[in-house]
Parts: C-alpha cells; sequence; structure tokens
C-alpha cells in the first residue's frame, strides 16, 4: 500500500532552503520515493491559518517512507531544511 510524506512548511530562509532542495530530492528516489506535489499553488478551502508550502511525497509503502526519513543521507537535509524553515511532516498510509 502507498504511503506519503506530507509537510507543510513555512520557509524562513530561502537561500539556505535552495540548499536543502536537491539533497532531498536525491534521497527520496534512493528509496523509492516520487514528488506528488512541491510547494505548488493552493487554494485554502477550509479553516486557518493559511498554510506555507506544501509537499506531498508518495512512496511504496510505510517502511519505505520511514528508512528514507530516518536514513543518514536525508538527516543531512533535514538538519538544513530545519535550520531554513519550520512546519509539520506527517506520514499517512494510502489506500
Amino acid at each position: 500500500m502507498p504511503a506519503y510524506i506530507i509537510a507543510e512548511i513555512q520557509v524562513t530562509d530561502p537561500t539556505s532552503y535552495d540548499r536543502y532542495r536537491p539533497l532531498a530530492a536525491a534521497s527520496i528516489a534512493r528509496f523509492g520515493g516520487r514528488y506528488v506535489v512541491r510547494g505548488g499553488k493552493h487554494d485554502l478551502l477550509e479553516g486557518e491559518p493559511e498554510p506555507g508550502r506544501i509537499v506531498v511525497i508518495e512512496f511504496p509503502d510505510a517502511d519505505a517512507a520511514r528508512r528514507w526519513y530516518r536514513s543518514e543521507e536525508y538527516q543531512k537535509a533535514l538538519r538544513i531544511r530545519q535550520s531554513a524553515s519550520r512546519g509539520r511532516v506527517f506520514l499517512v498510509e494510502g489506500a
């Protein structure tokens, strides 16, 4: 069953965040993931507050998503992201 990493991110340092992007993309591909949504235009239909950058990444299954998130390769990228943004990240199993 596919699993999705869903992130809602507020970028606080765009220059540093730009260093994160290629590192994250390379690590995602190594674990069989692919971007479904990568910060595209959004339209808030319900609730508050207005979200920042939305990212959805599909993995073959939840184990692959967890292995990616915990991998040494992604942890290096994650430190950059956390210093350049704030937000929330979820793992959601698909149907």
